[in-house]
């Protein structure tokens, strides 16, 4: 009977692995959840490293790498540590994959690491990552601690590269840091938005991406 309710139309077991709540953990961040334009996390980066696109683009893939192993990483343990340490354990865990990133940076993406500079340290003290391994990794098991860390870090960097996007092309007139706005738009009186490379743009750009965002999440809703 067991069988039965557990097995599609061809007769396979259905896996656990997609469920729908399984679904939700990983797709909720990438929406209506988003770690920045829903729970306001992770703005200094927003802020900091997105007037270039290849810098936010290697920023995003830093975070999801340390947001997915670090959940994982303290799912596999939470059982282990004690509950008055757990705050310094799970620090213990993020920064060390956040060393391992910086080194590889160094070793690897010299440059695009000289521009991060600070910011991949201070990847230990962003609350979504932080948030995330107390909050989901230490009440779940690992694969649930997987999606949410891999949502987290698409959500995020969803947002990160979106304000790049605008920051790049409306302030500097390139994309990846290919030229994109024509020379004669150039030659007819047209000039790059200097203030979009500035914070006051970033924070101005933010704020209209977290209210389109939530715009349609309420529309959708109703």
């Amino acid at each position: 009977m067991s069988v039965r309710l557990n097995t599609e139309s061809t007769g396979r077991p259905k896996s656990k692995l997609f469920s729908k709540k399984n679904r939700r953990v990983l797709g909720d961040p990438l929406s209506d959840n988003n770690p920045i334009t829903k729970q306001i996390l992770g703005i200094c980066s927003a802020l900091a490293v997105t007037v270039y696109l290849d810098t936010a683009f290697v920023m995003s893939l830093a975070v999801i790498f340390v947001l997915s192993i670090s959940n994982v990483t303290i799912s596999l343990i939470r059982e282990l540590i004690p509950n008055k340490v757990r705050i310094i354990a799970e620090l213990c865990v993020i920064a060390t994959l956040v060393i391992l990133v910086d080194q590889i940076l160094k070793a690897f993406l010299y440059e695009i690491g000289k521009q991060l500079s600070v910011f991949v340290g201070l990847i230990i003290t962003n609350c979504i990552i932080l948030g995330r391994a107390e909050g989901f990794a230490r009440q779940n098991k690992v694969w649930p601690s997987l999606l949410d860390g891999l949502g987290n870090g698409l959500g995020y960097s969803v947002i990160l590269l979106l304000v790049a996007l605008g920051r790049e092309v409306l302030g500097s007139g390139s994309f990846f840091g290919i030229k994109v706005i024509p020379e004669f738009l150039y030659s007819n009186g047209y000039e790059n938005m200097g203030i979009v490379v500035l914070a006051p743009g970033a924070f101005f750009l933010l704020g209209l991406i977290i209210w389109l965002q939530r715009t349609i999440s309420k529309k959708t809703m109703e």
